[in-house]
């Protein structure tokens, strides 16, 4: 499963739809402003809320929390003792952890589960300006949740470099 981001969408505030390889519109990402925390909702093409995203209030170091249905799914934060800034871990309430590494900024990334492909982000496969592509390698993975992990590390990564 390939999906298309616009990403010079990506900000606080801002509404985006992520298509699939074909142009249509699979889900909408849909950034509250105005709220205390970083907000977003990943949404169907129906407008059911499939996941929230916030971003975790009281934190030592920045991260974000995934929920489905008012439950949580998910924490998002930059790996700890990680000499390479553009690495992070999720952590899924079963204890499960993905490890998310590769040049974040520049939407050249890989998510792995215990050393296994799980999803690349990439630019390189596109010709559109401000788009990058994220391919979903394993048919049993949970696409929301990969878009979900997307959105969160490259917000973190972001918000990180402007505090610098």
């Amino acid at each position: 499963m390939r999906f298309l981001v616009r990403d010079r969408l990506l900000s606080i505030g801002d509404d985006y739809w992520i298509e699939d390889d074909r142009g249509n519109k699979v889900f909408l990402v849909d950034g509250k402003a105005m709220r205390v925390r970083d907000t977003f909702e990943l949404k169907d093409t129906r407008g059911r809320v499939l996941v929230d995203i916030r971003q975790k209030m009281f934190a030592l170091r920045d991260t974000m929390v995934i929920e489905r249905e008012g439950e949580p799914l998910a924490t998002v934060r930059r790996k700890r003792l990680s000499l390479l800034r553009n690495h992070y871990r999720v952590t899924l309430v079963d204890g499960t952890v993905l490890d998310v590494s590769g040049k974040i900024m520049d939407r050249e990334f890989a998510v792995e589960y215990d050393g296994e492909l799980l999803a690349v982000v990439s630019r390189r496969w596109l010709h559109v300006r401000d788009t990058y592509g994220l391919d979903v390698v394993r048919d049993d993975a949970d696409p929301a949740l990969l878009i979900a992990v997307t959105v969160c590390v490259i917000h973190l990564a972001e918000k990180e470099r402007e505090d610098d």
